[in-house]
Order: structure tokens, then C-alpha cells, then sequence
């Protein structure tokens, strides 16, 4: 068992709020993210036992797993995944090595705004007609759950989206081993 002092965990009710409410921590968030680096066992140990489990994703960031899911938050999910892949084909399309693209790139409203343009007929399902829409009920999203953070200019997409890149993945081998059946 895990000896855990509580006076060592100085950010643990920012931790615990945000993590609690979906919210991923990454490395941009510096100074909960180095304490939970530092103390991940006390942390790991005291979530366990509120009914939590904490993840650590060695591409830099922690969250709480879980297998609920409301429908309310299926749709939010959904729209961010939709997002994301339409994101990758975008930017190969345009020449771009995707996975750089996604990160380094500044997902401005000119551009959220050419993504519903070209994909009208999948974002029309989810009610999203344009990139104030975009911007409003899937970038903002993004930011309150730790997927993106928003900069000058429009939004810069953080670590963990490689949860959804993983999904969609899953999905695309998983159909892929379908047609082979």
C-alpha cells in the first residue's frame, strides 16, 4: 500500500476538479502536470480509492479513465473525432505530413469554416453549418477538456487528442479486418 501525505500533494484540489470534470491534464498544464509526474503513485492510490482511475499517457498527459459514457457526451465525442479526422485528411490533402500539421498548426476560423464548407454533409448531422459553429460547439469543447488550448489567433491542438488518433484507428483497423472476413 502507498503511504500518502497529503501535505505533498499542494495541487491536489485543481487536480482532482479538473480531472473530475473530463478535463486531461498535459504538459502545458506545468505546474499540475509536474505534480502529478512527481507524485503519481500517492495520486494513483488516493484516486483509487474514490472510485477512480488515474491514466497516465506516455505521450504526455493524464486523465481518468472510464468505460461511462452519456449520450450527451457521445455526441461531443463524436463531433470532436469528426474534427479530428477531417483535420488529417485536410492537411494531407494539402501536401502536409498530418501528424506534424495537427500540432503545430493554428486552427483559425478561415480554416474551421473551409472544413464544414468541404465536409457540408457530415457536419450537417451534428448541426454544425459553419466555423462559428465549429469554433463554438467543438474548439471551445476542446479547451474545457484539455484537447486544445486557444492562442491569438484560433486554437493549437495538445496531446491528448491522440486518444481520439487511437480511436479512430482502432475503428479504421477494426473495419479494415472486417473486409478481410
Amino acid at each position: 500500500m502507498t503511504d500518502i501525505n497529503l501535505d505533498d500533494l499542494t495541487h491536489l484540489q485543481a487536480i482532482n476538479k479538473k480531472l473530475t470534470s473530463g478535463y486531461q491534464i498535459s504538459e502545458q498544464d506545468t505546474l499540475m502536470w509536474q505534480e502529478l509526474d512527481q507524485h503519481i503513485d500517492a495520486y494513483r492510490a488516493l484516486f483509487n480509492a474514490l472510485g477512480h482511475d488515474l491514466q497516465h499517457d506516455s505521450r504526455g498527459f493524464y486523465y481518468f479513465g472510464s468505460d461511462e459514457s452519456t449520450p450527451n457526451m457521445g455526441k461531443i465525442s463524436r463531433a470532436i473525432a469528426l474534427t479530428i479526422y477531417i483535420l488529417i485528411e485536410h492537411y494531407a490533402n494539402t501536401g502536409k505530413d498530418p501528424m506534424r500539421a495537427l500540432f503545430d498548426e493554428v486552427n483559425d476560423l478561415e480554416l474551421m469554416q473551409t472544413l464544414v464548407q468541404i465536409n457540408k454533409h457530415l457536419f450537417d448531422q451534428l448541426e454544425i453549418f459553419s466555423g462559428s459553429d465549429l469554433r463554438k460547439d467543438v474548439y471551445l469543447r476542446m479547451v474545457r477538456l484539455g484537447l486544445a488550448r486557444e492562442v491569438e489567433n484560433g486554437f493549437m491542438l495538445q496531446a491528448p487528442i491522440y486518444r481520439y488518433i487511437d480511436a479512430l484507428m482502432e475503428v479504421n483497423e477494426e473495419t479494415y479486418l472486417g473486409e478481410d472476413e
